[in-house]
């Protein structure tokens, strides 16, 4: 009990001086949030609790439907057949670049995977810190959908594997994933539609006048409708809360504030727990361990690096800067890469070393990448 109390203080603490240590080591508030994690962790002022674990899991939740909440479905929709086919070819080329290099350096099928991921969670971070009307970040979120989709893909097909093996039952769960997609397209085509001809609805279900909150509460109860569908699909619960966002974001745009009310709770209290609680995954001692750094280091390189170079393809669209900025902004696929770790140590493809390679190149990767950003969007 006395150790419970002593993890909310801790956590209570770190919340509220986390801005204050951002300012005074010049990093971003995530990367402060995520090292203090860890280093409380190793000492053990924090420790594993399962309504940590849990809070931390639904801020990882939230914090993929405020990315939701950022995509302007309209624009992605309408945005050049260019464009889409050119972030489609980049997210291809990611993948055939992994495979290559890996098969290079005698690396297997999980650091295959685990390198080309791409999570557009943290882009809800940067898009409050540097403004959405950015280039980069308005074309990270159109291209970071693609990569999301098909690395949700590669991560079904993963975690179907490591219970079914590649059979029927693989082949039925995929069925599920496409068909639940389309399904999606048709209830937004036909809520499209029924929206347009009586567009009152809208407001009758988030009214611009309430004192009664009605925006945050049909956007949380949407929010959690989706994670149980997602639960009694047996799909990835990200895709459900990102789904929320959007959905939240394409039909009720008329509340301009919403995005506000939603986007503070999350980053005042959800959110950064959800950061703390990726830095106690790592333990510190393994920096000790034989090859760790140095492979988690060469991972680290090897995914940024690769998702900088096929950006250039985007040169018609962006400037060079801001191709750099994007390919940044989409090197922090943090949870996607635990997940894919966690079960691939588990399906025992790689080893215990490997494992924490994996977790620190992904910790690493926000360090380096939002470090990075803070750089070169001052210079804009």
């Amino acid at each position: 009990m006395h150790s419970d109390i002593y993890l909310i203080l801790t956590l209570s603490l770190i919340l509220w001086l986390s801005p204050t240590v951002s300012k005074i080591v010049r990093l971003p508030i995530p990367v402060v949030e995520i090292v203090l994690g860890s280093i409380l962790a190793s000492v053990e002022v924090i420790h594993k609790n399962e309504y940590f674990d849990l809070i931390a899991e639904v801020g990882f939740l939230y914090l993929m439907f405020l990315a939701g909440l950022e995509v302007n479905l309209k624009k992605l929709i309408t945005a050049p057949i260019s464009l889409i086919k050119k972030g489609t070819l980049y997210v291809g080329i990611l993948g055939i670049l992994s495979v290559f290099i890996c098969y290079m350096l005698g690396f297997n099928i999980i650091y295959i995977i685990s390198i080309p991921l791409i999570s557009i969670g943290l882009l809800a971070s940067l898009s409050k810190i540097y403004g959405k009307d950015r280039v980069w970040i308005e074309y990270a979120f159109i291209v970071g959908v693609i990569g999301e989709i098909a690395s949700i893909i590669t991560l079904t097909v993963l975690d179907a594997a490591s219970e079914v093996g590649f059979s029927v039952e693989l082949l039925e769960k995929l069925s599920i994933l496409f068909g639940f997609i389309f399904l999606i397209y048709l209830l937004y085509k036909a809520l499209d539609l029924l929206f347009w001809y009586m567009p009152e609805i809208k407001e009758d279900l988030m009214p611009t006048d309430s004192d009664s909150e009605q925006d945050i509460r049909l956007s949380m109860a949407l929010f959690f409708l989706l994670i149980v569908v997602m639960i009694r699909l047996h799909l990835e619960l990200a895709l459900g809360a990102f789904i929320a966002g959007v959905a939240i974001s394409a039909f009720f745009h008329h509340k301009v504030e919403l995005e506000e009310k939603m986007s503070s709770f999350g980053f005042g209290l959800l959110v950064p727990l959800f950061f703390i609680h990726v830095g106690t995954t790592f333990d510190i001692n393994a920096l000790f361990l034989d090859g760790v750094f140095r492979d988690a280091v060469m991972i680290t390189l090897i995914s940024i690096a690769i998702k900088i170079f096929p950006g250039f393809m985007l040169k018609e669209f962006m400037k060079d800067r801001d191709i750099i900025l994007m390919a940044l902004s989409l090197s922090m696929p943090l949870t996607l890469v635990v997940a894919v770790a966690t079960i691939g140590y588990n399906m025992k493809y790689i080893t215990f070393l490997n494992y924490n390679s994996l977790i620190l190149a992904a910790i690493l990767e926000i360090l380096i990448a939002m470090s990075a950003i803070k750089f070169l969007a001052k210079k804009i």
